[in-house]
């Protein structure tokens, strides 16, 4: 049925049906006297019309997306973190354009004081001096960063990219719970709520003109953009790295936006200006969007325990050549303990109580505040006034009072009494419900609003839509994602039809540009890791499917072409070396998932994520898609009953799988930088595998040993079944079969063509000296190549090979010395003794 608005009343009831608010709570949809609101009804009569079924299948289409987008985020407590999907409340908060005004006016009026307060206690700090905050109220939280202070000049800008978590109390209005100054986080999954839910739902999204949130951000990158002195450089997105719990929307918001994605490493200080370190040495970065806590962005001055910041940061931000957004220290203002003088400070600055309050709040370290909070325990919150919790103490954000257990009680009361410093008394808020989408009917659950406000050129601007955090049940102490959460969409409302809005260049300001710029050395190491990885696991599966094969056509025989298979399970790490102990398929079944060395398909699988993981900025979903599939199968329990024909069909899916990815990278990457990158890597690990394949089969053959048997193996390792039999007769010949495995330039399987192709790379990478001269690595490659061109398949024995994969792992070095490390460190005279 298509979406529409025929029979509009019963389609809304049809759709709350059961649905019962939970007392004493504000409920979203549903008004005291039991009426949908108004700017409900539209959507409900929407939905309603659909039906349940095609409801339901709306919804899963929506899950669907954000599964296969691969969205997550990380769920911390566990070994390493593990990555959970982003999970749907279903239904979007529709907010009527009338109320939406009303707070975007009020968080601009929070954004703009909490500007000024950052402003002066990074500057006259006359807050303090007098008297409007004790001085403990900032020096006591970790993000005070004394080095900042008298940093910026006073009309520079200190916030740049805000958020604010709202809450709706019983009575109707909106409280802040907390202000986001920090790296203000979830906006990047909002825009994916925003994408999985407009495609489940296109029509009703058009009909109810829902705000678009692309222009949101388009304005907030020209802000940053505005900012660089060299129009052709881009800004850099700098994230903690791959294990933080949000470094899915790192990777998303620096592809969204088109910022360079860099991690500390990345980043080097010279001569007082920020550079990132590149395939071609050090280009300057102007801007930096920070996404990690200030305090560990500089060992030199801060943190010195940091191993994920850039020494000499704080140094480029005194000399003016680097803007960073938001600016360092900026994390003070979350601090829960200036949350109970922010009333002051807006009277002091604006001349006015704030338009939004933000929940009442009583700082423990001033003794009439601690007297209040310890007579008033039951009827508030405790929550550490600084630190996120307090380990031991308080695990969790905040607790109720009048719910923790005696025990806990008497600590708590002992440790505000003897360091109240450290504590707030918060007030109770019960926060409003909105429905969701739970076993087939609409069930009321909290939530909490994240508001985003960002600086643009215009000014102050709110994000026409939010990331809206919803309990996993009716606790609503409970709305967090670590702990279970799910998200739901923010919808808008505008009475005119919006109209869309896109990050694409219009025709008349759009800079043609053929090159994405700038690949940090990090960014290039994992994509040259990506490529011998995919590829390693491709020859591991070869080797394990010819191994299978010729167990179950000879069981129990132990032949020499056997135990050359076992030997190459063993060297490339398939199996354990020397362990290979019970009959072939209870190996086979093993050597699929067994994790135990680092160089087992399971694990390499893993390292090929991983990898990928890292450069998810710059990584096409469908390959993702392709690399999680396979871990996915490859992690597929093996049953103790598994036959040969079951090793041999999931071994065949794998090798597909492997193969639908280097298809989806050879159509969908262009043949820039990044891809030679993989390229290299691939043909630097195939040419590895195949001279080890060749020394190991061929040599037997040579020796006489069922030579035939030998070299058809080694035909089949090397998928050049087809074009040997295309070329040559029935019998295979040691010679014409080591000639097209090893030195037919024409065979692309053959050592020779991916030594060719490592030397058309190099040459394409390479920086040439002003008399054209090679350098270091490109020399190396050709020297192979032409050693290559040159060999007859006479001369190809054991020694040569041996020579040839010794220096194809001293060509893998030069690569990583030219191009994936530190060149400007290197490019320095070491100081003498």
């Amino acid at each position: 049925m298509e979406d529409g608005f025929s029979g509009a009343a019963a389609a809304a009831r049809a759709i709350t049906a059961g649905y019962a608010p939970i007392a004493g709570a504000y409920d979203e949809m549903i008004a005291p006297d039991g009426s949908i609101r108004p700017h409900w009804q539209p959507l409900l009569q929407a939905l309603g019309s659909l039906g349940p079924a095609e409801l339901a299948r709306r919804f899963a289409t929506a899950d669907r997306y954000l599964k296969e987008a691969g969205v997550f985020y990380r769920v911390y407590g566990n070994a390493g973190g593990a990555e959970r999907p982003l999970s749907l409340a279903h239904m979007p908060l529709p907010i009527d354009g009338a109320e939406w005004r009303r707070l975007s006016d009020g968080l601009v009026e929070r954004a703009e004081l909490l500007e000024m307060i950052q402003r002066d206690l990074y500057g006259p700090r006359r807050l303090i001096s007098d008297g409007v905050i004790p001085a403990a109220v900032a020096t006591g939280s970790p993000e005070y960063l004394r080095p900042m202070i008298g940093t910026m000049p006073p009309d520079a800008h200190q916030l740049w990219f805000y958020a604010a978590d709202l809450g709706r109390g019983p009575d109707g209005r909106w409280w802040v719970l907390g202000d986001r100054t920090q790296a203000p986080s979830g906006a990047g999954y909002a825009l994916e709520n925003r994408v999985a839910l407009s495609r489940a739902f296109p029509n009703i999204f058009r009909r109810l003109n829902v705000e678009r949130l692309a222009g949101f951000f388009e304005a907030f990158r020209d802000s940053l953009a505005s900012r660089m002195r060299d129009g052709s450089a881009r800004v850099g997105l700098l994230t903690p790295g791959g294990m933080n719990e949000t470094y899915f929307e790192h990777a998303y918001l620096a592809r969204y936006l088109g910022f360079l994605l860099v991690e500390g490493g990345d980043l080097v200080v010279r001569d007082n200006a920020l550079h990132v370190r590149t395939i071609h040495g050090l280009r300057r970065l102007d801007v930096l969007f920070r996404r990690l806590d200030s305090s560990f962005a500089d060992p030199l001055e801060l943190r010195a325990d940091s191993s994920i910041g850039v020494a000499g940061l704080l140094q480029a931000v005194r000399s003016g050549q680097l803007t960073v957004a938001n600016a360092l220290g900026s994390g003070v203002l979350e601090s829960r303990a200036l949350l109970g003088f922010l009333p002051a400070i807006a009277r002091r600055f604006l001349g006015r109580d704030l338009a939004i309050p933000n929940i009442a709040t009583w700082w423990c370290g001033q003794p009439a505040e601690r007297d209040r909070v310890l007579a008033s325990l039951d009827t508030l919150a405790i929550a550490p006034a600084f630190a996120p919790n307090l380990p031991g103490l308080l695990d969790a954000e905040s607790v109720a009072g009048a719910e923790i257990s005696p025990v806990q009680r008497q600590r708590i009361v002992e440790a505000i009494a003897r360091r109240g410093v450290d504590f707030v008394g918060q007030e109770l808020v019960g926060l409003s419900t909105m429905p969701v989408w739970d076993g087939g009917r609409l069930s009321p659950r909290p939530l909490i609003l994240r508001v985003y406000v960002a600086r643009t050129p215009q000014g102050w601007q709110v994000m026409p839509g939010a990331f809206c955090r919803v309990s996993h049940d009716t606790e609503p102490r409970a709305v967090s994602m670590q702990k279970g959460g799910r998200s739901a969409d923010v919808w808008v409302q505008n009475s005119a039809p919006v109209l869309a809005t896109t990050l694409l260049p219009r025709d008349d300001d759009a800079v043609i540009r053929r090159s994405p710029g700038t690949l940090p050395s990090r960014a290039a190491d994992n994509i040259f890791w990506l490529g011998r990885y995919v590829e390693r696991i491709e020859v591991m599966l070869r080797v394990l499917r010819a191994y299978v094969v010729r167990s179950a056509e000879n069981p129990g025989a132990r032949n020499p072409v056997h135990e050359a298979l076992t030997q190459a399970l063993e060297s490339f790490g398939v199996i354990e070396k020397d362990k290979a102990t019970g009959s072939p398929f209870v190996i086979a079944r093993t050597a699929l998932a067994w994790p135990g060395s680092p160089l087992s398909i399971a694990q390499t699988v893993q390292r090929a994520l991983d990898a990928a993981g890292r450069i998810r900025d710059r990584f096409a979903p469908d390959a993702w898609r392709a690399l999680r599939d396979l871990s996915t199968l490859l992690s597929e329990p093996t049953p103790t009953l598994m036959t040969e024909v079951d090793i041999n069909d999931r071994v065949n899916v794998a090798l597909r799988t492997v193969s639908s990815f280097s298809g989806l990278v050879q159509e969908n990457m262009t043949r820039l930088s990044a891809w030679r990158f993989l390229e290299l890597g691939r043909r630097l690990e195939r040419a590895i595998a195949t001279t080890r394949l060749v020394r190991r089969f061929a040599a037997e053959g040579e020796r006489g040993i069922n030579a035939a048997e030998s070299l058809d193996a080694l035909l089949e390792l090397a998928d050049s079944v087809i074009s040997y039999r295309q070329r040559y007769s029935i019998t295979a010949t040691r010679l014409s079969i080591v000639d097209l495995v090893a030195l037919d330039p024409n065979n692309p399987r053959s050592i020779a063509f991916q030594t060719s192709r490592l030397v058309e790379h190099l040459e394409a990478l390479a920086d040439r000296s002003a008399a054209d001269e090679p350098g270091e690595v490109l020399s190396e490659a050709i020297l192979i190549a032409a050693n290559m061109r040159a060999m007859r398949a006479s001369q190809f024995d054991r020694v040569r090979l041996d020579d040839l994969e010794g220096a194809l792992y001293r060509l893998s070095d030069a690569i990583t010395r030219t191009y994936l490390v530190d060149r400007a460190r290197l490019a320095r005279p070491v100081d003498p003794l």
